[in-house]
């Protein structure tokens, strides 16, 4: 019988086991850790960093733009449908009158022993049948069909002025849907360039707000070591401004810097670049466009040869960015988030245009 039994298998147990099984899971761990070198991302250099950082910010301010120039057309068409439903309300005050005055004739005619038909087709439940076989008019005397020929026109134009309604409403629709887009592109923007700006170290992220050029990095310093409300010194900008409009522009820029940018904003405590533009022009009476390509058009344009201080200064291809120009080669303009409202040199941007609008 002893010759007959199947040979026992060893079980993996012990220090067999033991082995197996450090080997499988330093396999894994392996396995793992090539797979998660595979897919992490590459710590990126400052220098990348900030490049990536700088193209978001111009993205988020062409999308900034579009933003301010949709907003405008929807506060206005907001205005324009208050106003459309107003007038529809006055008009539908006056149709109810010129009913009711019917109505008082008619019960007078009642009591005198009848209605004319025409009264009673003014005051029917569906004035449109009425409108529609207005020649019974013709039956009643000359101040009888001029009422009912009244009442005629006041109820056209209600139902004309509610269609015209219908037609804002679904315009302004459209333009708070083109808002919601505008709105979400920016804040996507601006999040990812905040991500990245997070990677570097603090001084790392001075350095990158402050990265504006010799000439901008002075003009600073002056506004950091003034007495407290103090500004930095105009160069005579207000003597070589145009006229006194553009000088006051000037004026409310340099009190401005400082203040931070929000996209969107329009001061007095905070600004975006074309918000900047118009609230500075805004204290001197002019009023701007709000964004940056009806800016441009706004005023006569200038070469850069010829810039005098008060001239709006416009940047990249796309008219996306603008500032003041206060002369000697300097504008002040809101940068973008990581940086204020501050003194900087035209150069440091792709220059566009420039214009004179005061």
């Amino acid at each position: 019988m002893a010759a007959h039994r199947k040979p026992r298998q060893r079980s993996l147990s012990g220090r067999t086991a033991r082995t197996a099984a450090t080997l499988a899971l330093a396999g894994a761990a392996s396995a793992t850790a090539l797979e998660g070198s595979g897919h992490a991302d590459p710590r990126l250099s400052p220098a990348a960093v900030k490049a990536k950082v700088d193209a978001l910010y111009r993205e988020a301010e062409v999308a900034t733009e579009k933003y301010n120039g949709a907003k405008e057309k929807a506060e206005k068409a907001e205005k324009s449908l208050g106003e459309l439903r107003d007038e529809a309300a006055r008009k539908q005050e006056k149709l109810n009158s010129a009913r009711a005055a019917l109505g008082s004739y008619a019960a007078a005619q009642y009591r005198a022993g009848g209605i004319d038909p025409s009264v009673q087709l003014a005051l029917s439940s569906d004035p449109e049948q009425f409108l529609d076989r207005a020649s019974l008019a013709d039956r009643a005397g000359s101040r009888q069909a001029a009422a009912i020929g009244g009442v005629r026109r006041k109820l056209q134009e209600v139902d004309q002025l509610r269609a015209e309604a219908d037609g804002r409403l679904s315009t302004l629709r459209s333009r708070q849907a083109e808002l919601r887009k505008h709105k979400k592109t920016v804040t996507t923007k601006l999040g990812e360039a905040k991500r990245l700006l997070a990677q570097l170290t603090e001084k790392q992220r001075a350095e990158f707000a402050g990265d504006e050029g010799d000439e901008g990095r002075a003009a600073r310093s002056d506004t950091r070591t003034a007495a407290p409300g103090a500004r930095a010194p105009e160069p005579g900008s207000a003597a070589r401004t145009p006229n006194a409009r553009a000088a006051a522009a000037v004026s409310y820029a340099y009190k401005a810097i400082g203040s931070p940018y929000v996209w969107g904003a329009t001061g007095p405590s905070a600004f975006d670049c074309s918000g900047l533009t118009q609230a500075a022009y805004r204290s001197a009476g002019v009023s701007l466009p709000r964004t940056t390509y009806a800016q441009i058009a706004a005023g006569e344009r200038v070469p850069r040869s010829a810039l005098r201080p008060g001239d709006l200064v416009f940047f990249y291809s796309g008219i996306s960015h603008v500032g003041i120009y206060v002369g000697n080669g300097q504008m002040i303009h809101a940068p973008n988030p990581s940086a204020p409202v501050r003194l900087a040199p035209i150069d440091q941007m792709p220059f566009a245009g420039a214009t004179r609008v005061a």
